[in-house]
């Protein structure tokens, strides 16, 4: 795993358009391992089938606790970088630790771990959406392509939008390779206007998948009621 990431551009980018392009971060054979496990039952608490929920087409299944050490790894060394700008955004102050911020989650019973594995075939998709879990939501999320694009699969990209007041939705693409990473608003940001800061909401998705299969781990740092 490498977290060698230039944080100042990725900071930049959030505060501008919502969401960062990271990477790489995992190398071919971590993407591989965390792929293969999928299909087994220990590792995850729970299986989601999107078009049951109306969330579109494709699967996931959530970690249970204790996370895989790589999964436990990336929130906890991800996490210190994003609370300062979590912080800014939501005018208020996140424990510098994520063992501490769990802590808070779980005192309110958000005790469900988030960290997930996503699995879509030819013609799946995942809706536009937003992640919240409870009264607890640290405002940046990420998720990381385990599968090669144009290899593995076609089509799939992830999509982000996002609604100002009075204005039509725009729309952001960030294309991924495999091992790379997009960091993002989980559900608003604020944005700089000429009568002061207002915030403006965001939702997450992927685009139909045209062919094969598309594997992606999401890391969401604030757990679940």
């Amino acid at each position: 795993m490498n977290l060698v990431l230039d944080w100042a551009r990725i900071e930049a980018d959030l505060d501008a358009y919502g969401c960062a392009a990271m990477g790489p971060v995992l190398d071919a054979g971590e993407c591989g391992a965390l792929a293969a496990s999928y299909p087994e039952d220990a590792p995850f608490r729970s299986r989601v089938v999107m078009a049951r929920h109306g969330f579109g087409r494709g699967e996931y299944k959530y970690f249970r606790y204790p996370l895989p050490p790589l999964v436990a790894e990336l929130r906890t060394e991800l996490y210190p970088r994003l609370a300062g700008i979590a912080g800014r955004w939501e005018e208020t102050s996140y424990p510098p630790d994520h063992g501490a911020y769990l802590e808070r989650c779980h005192r309110a019973g958000q005790t469900k771990a988030t960290p997930l594995l996503l699995e879509y075939g030819p013609g799946d998709y995942n809706c536009l959406h937003q992640d919240l879990y409870g009264e607890h939501v640290f405002p940046l999320q990420a998720a990381f392509l385990l599968s090669q694009p144009g290899r593995d699969f076609e089509g799939g990209e992830f999509v982000l939008t996002e609604q100002r007041p009075r204005m039509q939705s725009r729309a952001e693409v960030v294309p991924l390779k495999q091992g790379h990473g997009v960091v993002f608003a989980v559900h608003r940001r604020p944005v700089k206007g000429t009568r002061g800061t207002y915030r403006v909401n965001l939702r997450h998705g992927v685009s139909r998948v045209r062919g094969g299969r598309r594997h992606t781990l999401g890391i969401i740092f604030h757990d679940a009621a």
